[in-house]
């Protein structure tokens, strides 16, 4: 049954028994038959027939739930010492930056609540980890907000907005942020993340001309770059970025300034374990909701990165 049971949430995440076949493998037909078989083991229809798509009922929302913990469980076999339950696992996607910054204080406080579960950081960027939620291979992921619309069926919360700064070496004079741009050497913050498009953007929407020295996309690297006299940056303020170190000077775009919303996004919650919503849950409450586009689930691309 357990084949079934991934063939169900397959069906669950993509919508249609031939979007799930694609995904898993399989041909619509052969899709539909595992679905007929695990409704005639359960006793009980999973889906509305009456539907053009694969639509599940209460019930098969309520089994595809169960069916996600199954899968865990049963991929866990053999893990642990005879005797010892089982514990359930929540993977979280999580860009570096929320790593270095609030999220070790959100994991300690899930730690205390909920007992026996682990949970698995898997780092990228921000359009990687999007890619994994959709796919349904990770529960939920906190990154920069995407210029364009999510899919339907994945909410977007809002929890920080962070203001980008020009940085420049202490050594350097001058608060005019499009000289400094210029006629400095620029550290380019990595265009293939979303936080380097809004920066390339920005400058094209400027119409400024830089002399660029580097581009990657560590943000510490960067700022370490501007501290030791290799040129000037465009960064967000982060949270770990408070204060910035004494060897930089952060120089505000004024009325131009420009945000990168970080947030969480994770599937519908039904789609979710009971301990990946708890955790959602957790992320969400530590900004009280401030600023939070709460169940905003299509996301528009508003200040996105």
């Amino acid at each position: 049954m357990i084949r079934e049971l991934k063939t169900l949430v397959a069906v669950a995440l993509e919508g249609t028994f031939a979007a799930a076949g694609d995904k898993i493998g399989l041909t619509q037909a052969a899709v539909s038959a595992q679905m007929q078989r695990l409704e005639a083991e359960l006793g009980f229809p999973l889906f509305d027939r009456s539907a053009r798509a694969a639509r599940l009922n209460p019930r098969g929302h309520q089994v595809v739930e169960q069916a996600q913990e199954l899968i865990r469980l049963y991929g866990n076999l053999g893990s642990r010492k005879s005797g010892s339950a089982a514990s359930s696992l929540v993977n979280v996607g999580a860009i570096a930056s929320v790593q270095r910054s609030w999220l070790p204080e959100v994991l300690a406080s899930f730690y205390k609540q909920v007992a026996d579960c682990r949970v698995r950081i898997v780092p990228g960027l921000s359009m990687q980890l999007l890619n994994l939620v959709d796919a349904g291979k990770i529960d939920l992921a906190m990154v920069i907000r995407p210029p364009f619309s999510l899919q339907s069926d994945l909410r977007w919360t809002t929890l920080t907005r962070e203001p980008y700064r020009l940085l420049v070496p202490r050594s350097v004079s001058g608060n005019d942020w499009s000289e400094l741009l210029s006629t400095q050497p620029f550290v380019r913050y990595d265009r293939e993340s979303f936080g380097g498009r809004q920066v390339d953007r920005f400058l094209r929407a400027s119409h400024l001309q830089v002399r660029e020295v580097c581009e990657l996309d560590e943000l510490e690297a960067i700022v370490r770059m501007v501290a030791k006299g290799v040129g000037v940056a465009l960064l967000p303020q982060t949270e770990s970025f408070k204060r910035w170190p004494a060897a930089v000077r952060a120089i505000s775009l004024g009325e131009r300034t420009f945000h990168r919303d970080i947030g969480l996004v994770h599937r519908s919650s039904h789609s979710m374990s009971g301990v990946a919503r708890r955790l959602a849950g957790m992320v969400c409450a530590r900004y009280d909701g401030a600023g939070a586009g709460a169940g905003a689930g299509a996301g528009a691309g508003a200040g996105a990165g």
